[in-house]
């Protein structure tokens, strides 16, 4: 069985290797995953899953070769969980006492007596200790209680009491494609990473103070500054209107980009870039900063990063006059042609799923100013304009 979801996971190109899945046996040797299906599911997914991408794959391979059974009529003749897995659970869970209470009625006999209730109850039964039911103390259901028995229709476990689960398992599906959250986002950007040693030598260069040492024949302790990423960020937030939807979104790139880089500025825009950008949104009107400042402050080894919908009339990227709140005297694809020749490394993420960027004529505008690089904000589009800022 073991051998056949190794296998499994191979086919679906999930890279597991020989030395995973033997690691993976040592541990259920060593008793890791205690006999439940639920320990071995995620102590499989640690051992065997090294990118978070590929959890799609191993749930649906894990649900294909551990699959929950239809009905339990077929589970009674067809389950193969091994049974020594659930008496050493029973043993782990229930007291001395309530053991020889089961002892009493044994295995065999719960086994056979759950057969012949599903073979006479014809519906569904509230309370009691006999029928399969809710909130009762029968042996069989869910949301009672019962010192051993087993678990059908719970979505979790409540008193740690069950020694089997009877339940279809499911399990949701991550794949490249998800909206990312904070965690996810800082994995994604420490791909645009250039490190550097800069500052005051306070960290301890071990290598050196080791050779020194040798070679002197007394201690020669030597410092070194601290490795940290070079890489500098330039960041531009579109803000307001259709981009209210994705608030939350923007907000957990923001904080996984301020946290993950050094050097990072950022300024704000309306649907499109002109004349004028801002740091404070309650300032907007009052506090600009002019874009030609920007274009001359921050120097071209700054990776520039757009973050929008691109949805918006045509006209507020293409005429003279087009912005919504004001008359802009350049057209918006001027500037954004501005930076794009100032800035040779520049990507703009889009939170819009990609399937839909067809539908609107301006995010084919911009897409066509930016030379294709636009990109989702999901895992995959994330770390694709990670890999074409480094480039």
């Amino acid at each position: 069985m073991f051998l056949q979801f190794f296998t499994s996971l191979r086919d679906a190109q999930v890279p597991v290797t020989l030395r995973e899945y033997l690691t993976l046996m040592e541990a259920l040797d060593a008793d890791l995953a205690e006999q439940t299906v639920e320990n071995f599911y995620y102590l499989s997914r640690a051992a065997l899953v090294k990118d978070e991408r590929n959890l799609d794959k191993f749930d649906r391979v894990f649900g294909t070769v551990f699959k929950g059974l239809e009905s339990l009529l077929d589970a009674m003749g067809k389950a193969e969980i091994p049974e020594e897995w659930l008496k050493k659970l029973a043993e782990k869970y229930l007291t001395e006492e309530e053991k020889k209470q089961i002892e009493a009625m044994g295995w065999d006999k719960l086994m056979e007596t759950l057969k012949k209730r599903l073979e006479e109850q014809k519906g569904r039964h509230q309370g009691g200790s006999k029928w399969i039911g809710t909130a009762g103390t029968s042996p069989f259901g869910a949301h009672g209680y019962n010192p051993e028995g087993v678990r059908i229709g719970q979505e979790k476990n409540r008193n740690n009491r069950a020694v089997k689960v009877w339940d279809k398992r499911e399990f949701k599906d991550l794949d490249g494609n998800v909206e990312l959250g904070i965690r996810n986002i800082k994995v994604a950007l420490r791909r645009l990473r250039k490190f550097a040693r800069t500052g005051a030598p306070d960290e301890l260069d071990l290598d050196t103070t080791i050779k020194e040492t040798a070679n002197h024949g007394y201690l020669d302790v030597h410092m070194r500054p601290e490795r940290r990423n070079a890489v500098k960020v330039l960041v531009f937030f579109d803000i307001g209107g259709s981009m209210d939807s994705h608030i939350e979104q923007v907000e957990e790139l923001f904080s996984a980009a301020k946290s993950e880089f050094k050097h990072m500025e950022y300024f704000y825009f309306h649907n499109c870039l002109y004349e004028g950008v801002w740091k404070q949104n309650k300032r907007r009107f009052t506090d600009r900063t002019p874009t030609w400042d920007v274009l001359h402050k921050y120097p071209h080894d700054y990776k520039v990063v757009f973050v929008g919908d691109a949805s918006m009339s045509p006209y507020e990227i293409m005429v003279p006059g087009g912005s919504v709140e004001h008359v802009n005297e350049e057209a918006g694809s001027v500037w954004l042609d501005r930076i794009t020749r100032t800035y040779p490394h520049a990507v703009w993420l889009n939170p819009v799923a990609q399937k839909h960027w067809d539908y609107s004529e301006s995010t084919t505008i911009i897409r066509r100013l930016f030379s294709e690089r636009m990109y989702p904000i999901t895992i995959e589009g994330l770390e694709h304009a990670m890999r074409e800022l480094v480039r």
